[in-house]
Order: C-alpha cells, then sequence, then structure tokens
C-alpha cells in the first residue's frame, strides 16, 4: 500500500536552511549524513511536524548551496532511516518523529540520565507548609475559587521579597501566573505580535525562543560573551538599528552561561532600554539561587532602574518545586490592569492550594531558600570537579548561582555530542537549542539538579560519547529533548 501523505503544510528551502543553521559540521567529509543528521534534529525537536512537505532537491539546493547530489544522498539516507516518505508526482515528506534506529539508541527508564533539564526535586519543608496550607484552605473554600490576580496573601509576600531586593513593590503590581513561561507568554501576547522584533540575548532561554516564533514575532539575537558578559554598546546599537517592540533579559545567573548583571551594567542598560522607550521582560527565574549569599544583599533588581517599562517575571520552579507550577508577574498597575483584561482569553487564575502552600513557604524566615542554596552549591562543585577528571579539555566559567554551567568544547560537536550521548544514556540540549538562529556548536548546557553520583556518571558517560564523535564522524539518530 503506498503511503498517505498527511497534509501539515510545507516548508520552502529559505524556510527550512534558516532552522538548519549551521549544519554541517566542521572538517567533515560527511556532509549528506550531517544534513539528515540536522534534518532528523529538527523533526524529534518538534519543528518539522510530521506530515511537513519538504521543498523539491533543486529549490534546497540552491538554498543551502550545495549539489543536488548531496540533497538527494540525505534523502535517501532520511528514507532507509524511515523518517522521510516519497512518491512520485508527490514530492517528498516527514513520514514518522523518529528513525527506526531510534529505539535502539534510547536507554529507558532508570539507566537515562536527563540533562536537558535543570529541575532540582522538591525543597525541604514542601510537606510542613502543604499541611499548613490545607488547614488555610478552609478560609476559602466558600469562594468560588478564581483568582486572576492571585491571593492576596501570596502576592503580598512576592511584593514583600521584591522591596527587600531594592524595587518597592505592592500587593497590586503583582499577577500570579502558571509558572514564569506563562507570565512570559502572557506579556509578549499582550506588547508584541506578528511581525514586531523582540531583542534577546544570544544565547538565551530557547522556551522563550519558541514562544516568540509561536506569536510570529521576530527574535533580535544580540551576542552574550560568556566571559565579558553583556555588550551594552552593541545593545544601544541594536535598539537603534532594529527599533524592537519589546526585550527580553535574564540579568540574575543567566539561563544558559550564569552570568549575574552588575550594578553599572544594569544601570546602563536601562538608560539605553528609557532613551529607546523600549519595554523589557525581566526573566528573575533563577535569581533566589544566589550561591554567594542572600540575593537581597546583591545588586537591585533590573526592573528598579526601568520605572514602568520593567516588567519582571519570577517563579517558584527553580527555587522550591516546579510541581507547583506558579510563577508571577510584577510591573505596574496600569500595566498588571491591562494583563488581567487579557488573561480571560487564556485562563482564569492559579489553582489556590498551590498558592497557599507557596505563600507558607515565603514565610519561612528563608530557611527553604537557604537549604536549597547549600544543596545546588554542592551540586555545582560536584559538576565541575566531574567535567574535571572526565573531560579535562572541556572549559567553563564557575557561575556563582543558577543551576548549569556553560562548557566550550574543544571543537564545534555540540548536536553531533547531543546525538552521540544519547547512545551513552544521556540527554543533553545541543548549544543551538539556544540560538536564535542555531549554531553555538562549541557549546553545551550542564545543569547540576541531579544527585552528585549521578552528575558523575552522566559526565562519564559524556566523556566517552565526546571520545566516540572525535574518533569517528558518523552520526546516529539524535533524541529529542524538552529544555527547561
Amino acid at each position: 500500500m503506498e503511503p498517505l501523505i498527511p497534509l501539515t503544510g510545507r516548508v520552502s528551502g529559505s524556510k527550512l536552511a534558516l532552522l538548519l543553521g549551521s549544519w554541517r559540521q566542521s572538517g567533515s567529509r560527511h556532509g549528506a549524513a550531517d544534513l539528515a543528521a540536522a534534518v532528523e534534529l529538527l523533526v524529534l525537536d518538534g519543528r518539522l511536524p510530521l506530515g511537513t512537505k519538504l521543498p523539491a532537491e533543486r529549490e534546497l539546493a540552491e538554498a543551502l548551496d550545495v549539489s543536488r547530489t548531496l540533497i538527494g544522498a540525505a534523502l535517501d539516507k532520511l528514507r532507509a532511516d524511515g523518517l522521510v516518505a516519497s512518491r512520485r508526482g508527490a514530492g517528498s515528506w516527514i513520514a514518522a518523529p523518529g528513525g527506526r534506529g531510534r529505539s535502539a539508541i534510547l536507554p529507558s527508564g532508570e539507566d537515562l540520565i536527563d540533562l536537558a533539564q535543570a529541575c532540582p526535586p522538591a525543597v525541604a519543608g514542601l510537606v510542613p507548609a502543604v499541611d499548613a496550607a490545607r488547614k488555610a484552605l478552609v478560609d476559602h473554600l466558600g469562594e468560588n475559587g478564581y483568582q486572576v490576580r492571585g491571593l492576596r496573601v501570596l502576592r503580598e509576600r512576592i511584593a514583600r521579597r521584591y522591596t527587600e531586593r531594592g524595587l518597592p513593590t505592592n500587593a497590586d503590581q503583582v499577577m500570579v501566573t502558571n509558572g514564569a513561561h506563562h507570565a512570559f507568554v502572557q506579556v509578549l501576547r499582550m506588547l508584541a505580535g506578528p511581525g514586531d522584533r523582540v531583542l534577546v540575548e544570544q544565547p538565551t532561554y530557547p522556551n522563550s525562543l519558541e514562544a516568540i516564533g509561536a506569536a510570529h514575532a521576530i527574535g533580535v539575537p544580540v551576542p552574550l560573551d560568556p566571559v565579558t558578559g553583556w555588550d551594552v554598546v552593541g545593545i544601544e546599537a541594536a535598539l537603534r538599528q532594529s527599533a524592537p517592540r519589546l526585550a527580553y533579559f535574564v540579568a540574575d545567573f543567566h539561563n544558559p552561561t550564569g552570568l549575574r548583571m552588575d550594578t553599572a551594567c544594569r544601570e546602563r542598560l536601562a538608560a539605553a532600554l528609557n532613551r529607546a522607550r523600549t519595554p523589557a521582560i525581566i526573566d528573575e527565574t533563577l535569581v533566589e539561587l544566589d550561591l554567594e549569599g542572600d540575593p537581597a544583599d546583591g545588586p537591585p533588581p533590573l526592573g528598579a532602574f526601568m520605572g514602568d517599562l520593567g516588567i519582571t517575571i519570577g517563579s517558584a520552579s527553580k527555587s522550591h518545586w516546579a510541581g507547583l507550577r506558579l510563577g508571577w508577574i510584577r510591573a505596574s498597575e496600569d500595566v498588571i490592569g491591562r494583563l488581567i483584561a487579557a488573561r480571560f482569553a487564556v485562563d482564569l487564575g492559579s489553582p489556590v492550594f498551590e498558592q497557599l502552600v507557596l505563600a507558607e513557604l515565603l514565610d519561612d524566615g528563608g530557611a527553604a531558600l537557604a537549604h536549597r542554596r547549600q544543596e545546588t552549591l554542592a551540586l555545582r562543585d560536584a559538576l565541575t570537579g566531574a567535567l574535571n577528571w572526565y573531560c579535562p579539555e572541556w572549559t567553563f566559567t564557575v557561575p556563582s548561582g543558577g543551576l548549569s554551567l556553560w562548557c566550550r568544547l574543544p571543537e564545534p560537536m555540540s548536536t553531533r555530542l547531543a546525538v552521540a550521548a544519547a547512545g551513552h544514556g544521556v540527554q543533553v540540549a545541543p548549544g543551538s537549542r539556544f540560538g536564535v538562529h542555531g549554531g553555538l556548536e562549541r557549546w553545551l548546557r550542564l545543569p547540576y539538579a541531579l544527585p552528585a553520583e549521578t552528575l558523575f556518571e552522566a559526565v562519564r558517560r559524556l566523556g566517552a560519547a565526546a571520545a566516540s564523535v572525535a574518533a569517528t564522524p558518523a552520526v546516529v539518530a539524535p533524541v529529542a529533548v524538552q529544555v527547561t
């Protein structure tokens, strides 16, 4: 029986070339294998959905500036792997979300170590907070349960923390959301639309890039040096040249680099954004994971220098537990009012019980966060020790906070390494996931959110995977990963 063609749209040659980015591996003589592996990574990452019709060989060859022979060989490999189907007169299309060899290289169950997600387990003290919240819940059972703005007790405690850190805030300047990513999407939907430019750091958090693309906005990358940090002069030039509708920054323990912006840089950056009248979403998801002290003793929030143009988002996912699925937006009362009005089109608020649990955790005098920081510091040191032992040729700057190391590899091999690592029982997100248009093949993010013994085993496997990549140019099917 001939395969049916699912009709889910066509990707043009120029669009596919943009998605592929720097697909050819440095020094590789196996261009067809490189191209096939890059296409499969797009499929497994969900960027080429099942049924997507591919461009004709001639069109793709012109877009990639390669020969039709190479394109044909890559398609032959993809067809042999079951990823692409073709029919004379109908062209080629994505036939399955993975090749036939995927199950052979994807370890199952407890053998698989996930280093794609930077998510620690629940913080100490969660169970007592749940017990206390259960008692407090009685006072809310007579209400309708819809909390579009969020429980006042939680908003007051979030506002108090901002004030302690140098950004005076009241409860009416806070809206509770279902995580920081939900907060980001809410603000993005309100301030930017199709065709609008959004200034972002390069590298940056991949899920934010996905949200920008889903809104049909255009990400405008500004390079972030992993050593020297933010280039305010370059940002000023980007503001003048691209006139973005919105900007997005992670100023505290940047994901993925771990960098933290100093006070002087915050002042200069805020001044540039204010001059351009460009609102900024400031992501503080990792701010409480300061491994050198209390964040209240660090630089003031970037929002403290921006007035009404600063919109800060935060989350309990990294500091307390992702299972609570709670975040928040801190902005002017006018912006919060507009967000509340727009929220009805998306949802009607966050769960009451989880809000009560988080309110209890935020009222423990900082004990839970202090314990979290001690645990995270030990894990950071365990990961750096493992890398120094198993991968001494990899380099990185030890961050003062956050949850990940941004490692520079000895050669541009991040995607190949991610593919090989899957065969060794480790999931990692290649550096290309953190760039607007891919690239970043010399970089790999490694989180330290798993137990120390697991991190040691993961790095041992990564060392073996890296050796196999260096020893052979052969490419196996990559594994889809979710990045957090």
